[in-house]
């Protein structure tokens, strides 16, 4: 089990987006007696394709459920799941965008596009 510093430094980002990461679910510690937070070995991995999805628009929430049922040491097919997963999502928001770019090249009025948008 390795502490918060250390998977901090393997993924590259702050003591505090460990944390953040861990209490919303992307991953998961197990508390010590004095309560310090212990991770696997997997942590830091899963904080890197965290910050993947997150570049593919994926919400914190959508990644802790996409990461969710992966077993506490992922396969290799169980990777590719994930990866598939991200493909599909990067793909249809780049069909969302050049929507969106098409419609504002039209001759149509913003407030005409704004008012297509789904939220």
């Amino acid at each position: 089990m390795i502490t918060v510093g250390d998977v901090a430094a393997r993924s590259g980002v702050a003591p505090s987006a460990v944390r953040f990461y861990d209490n919303h679910g992307v991953i998961n510690a197990v508390r010590t007696a004095s309560n310090q937070r212990r991770f696997d070995e997997s942590a830091a991995c899963r904080i890197q394709i965290a910050k993947l999805a997150q570049r593919v628009g994926l919400t914190v929430r959508e990644i802790a459920e996409l990461l969710g049922p992966l077993p506490a040491t992922p396969e290799p097919e169980d990777w590719n799941r994930v990866a598939d997963m991200l493909i599909s999502q990067a793909e249809q928001r780049v069909a969302d965008l050049r929507a969106q770019l098409d419609a504002l090249g039209s001759d149509a009025k913003l407030c005409e596009i704004g008012a297509r948008v789904e939220h």
